[in-house]
């Protein structure tokens, strides 16, 4: 049985990233489908629901986070992807990290710019303008 904040959670995960939210949780299903749970329970039916914050304003601080910690490269190319499907533009995600090459490092500034390419090219190949 699901419970409200897993609904809340799922709902939202569909909003910010369509169909790789629900690979997350497939691929996770055989060894851990207690941390997708977590994930789509706390992460998005508490954390992303929450007011205040936009989406988009929320995406972008997630994007310059996982850019920072500069070892979570599956994880922001998911995040970028969401940036994108939220409202922001290209230019807004490469601004992100060049932002963040003062506060974490050209090399993580770098990583962060060449994950960006990588689902700029994604979406292109796909035929999606942002």
């Amino acid at each position: 049985m699901e419970s409200d904040r897993y609904k809340r959670g799922l709902e939202k995960l569909k909003e910010i990233d369509g169909h790789a939210g629900e690979k997350m949780v497939e691929a996770l299903k055989d060894t851990a489908p207690d941390l997708a749970r977590y994930v789509i329970e706390f992460g998005f039916g508490d954390i992303y629901s929450r007011g205040i914050l936009s989406l988009k304003e929320r995406e972008i601080a997630t994007v310059a986070a996982l850019v920072a910690l500069g070892n979570a490269q599956p994880q922001l190319k998911v995040h970028i992807h969401g940036a994108l499907n939220v409202g922001c533009t290209r230019q807004e995600v490469v601004e992100i990290m060049i932002q963040m090459a003062g506060y974490a490092g050209f090399p993580a500034a770098l990583n962060g710019t060449f994950a960006a390419k990588e689902v700029f090219a994604e979406r292109d190949s796909l035929g999606q303008k942002n």
